[in-house]
C-alpha cells in the first residue's frame, strides 16, 4: 500500500534535482504533489509527470523569499484540498566565493532563499497543521550544514541555521502533533554540480566510502520515509544521507 495516499505535500524548488525527485516520489506513494518552484516550465513538466504516475498533483510558480506569494500558494492549497499534510522546504540556491572575496549580494541571496524561505514557507503552514492536529515539515539541509565546506560561507550558516529551525520548530510544534526533521545529504548528482569540473567530481565520489555520488532518488526516499506514518516517532532528528562521507 502506498505509504503517502492522499496527504497534501508541498515541495519546493519541485523542477529539477532532489525537489523533482522528491515530488515524483511521492506521486507514486499516493500523496498529492502541490509542485512549487521559481521557473514556470519547470513546474509544468514536474506537474505532468506526477500525474503521469497516477497522483493528483498541481503547480504554482513560487519564490520562496517573496512571503506574499508563499501566503498565496497555501492559501490556494487550502481553498482546493482543506488541508496540508506535509511541506518539504527544499528550495535553495549555491553562490560560492571564499570569505574574502564573497560579496554582500551572494551572501544575501543565499540567506534569502535558504534560509529566510524555509522560514516563510514552514510559518505559512504552521498554523493549519497544528489546528489539523497532525503534519510533517521537513528541512532540506547539508552535510555542509554539519561540518562546513571551503568556499561555502553563506551556504554553510543557512544549512546549519536550518538545523536549528528544525531543532526549535519540532519542540514547539510537536505537542501539537507536527513533526519537523531535516535530511542532509551529502554529494548528489543534480543540476546544481553542472558547473564543477568533471575531475573534481570524481575527486568528490573518491571521498566518500561508498566511492559513488548520491542519487536524488535516494534523498526522496529519505523524505517519503520521514512524511510516512512509518515515521510517527522521529522529530527534531537530522538525517544524514551521504554515503558516510563523515565517517
Amino acid at each position: 500500500m502506498p505509504r503517502l495516499t492522499n496527504k497534501v505535500s508541498i515541495v519546493t524548488g519541485a523542477g529539477q534535482g532532489i525537489g523533482l525527485a522528491t515530488a515524483l516520489k511521492f506521486a507514486q506513494e499516493g500523496a498529492t504533489v502541490v509542485v512549487c518552484d521559481v521557473n514556470p516550465s519547470a513546474v509544468d513538466h514536474a506537474v505532468a509527470q506526477c500525474r503521469a504516475l497516477g497522483a493528483q498533483a498541481e503547480g504554482h510558480v513560487l519564490d520562496v523569499t517573496q512571503r506574499d506569494m508563499v501566503d498565496a500558494v497555501v492559501a490556494r492549497v487550502m481553498a482546493q484540498f482543506g488541508r496540508i499534510d506535509v511541506l518539504v522546504n527544499n528550495a535553495g540556491i549555491t553562490q560560492d566565493a571564499r570569505l574574502q572575496k564573497m560579496t554582500l549580494e551572494q551572501f544575501d541571496r543565499v540567506i534569502d532563499v535558504n534560509l529566510r524561505g524555509v522560514f516563510h514557507c514552514a510559518q505559512a503552514v504552521a498554523d493549519t497543521m497544528t489546528a489539523q492536529g497532525s503534519g510533517v515539515i521537513l528541512n532540506a539541509s547539508s552535510v555542509v550544514g554539519i561540518y562546513g565546506n571551503f568556499g561555502q560561507t553563506n551556504y554553510a550558516a543557512t544549512k546549519f541555521g536550518v538545523i536549528g529551525f528544525t531543532k526549535t520548530w519540532s519542540r514547539e510544534l510537536g505537542p501539537k502533533g507536527v513533526r519537523v526533521n531535516a535530511v542532509a545529504p551529502g554529494f548528489i548528482a543534480t543540476p546544481i554540480l553542472n558547473t564543477i569540473p568533471d575531475k573534481v567530481i570524481t575527486e568528490m565520489a573518491q571521498r566518500v566510502p561508498l566511492r559513488r555520488l548520491g542519487r536524488p532518488e535516494e534523498i526522496a526516499n529519505t523524505y517519503a520515509f520521514l512524511a510516512s506514518d512509518e515515521a510517527s516517532y522521529i522529530n527534531g532528528a537530522v538525517i544524514e544521507v551521504s554515503g558516510g562521507l563523515s565517517v
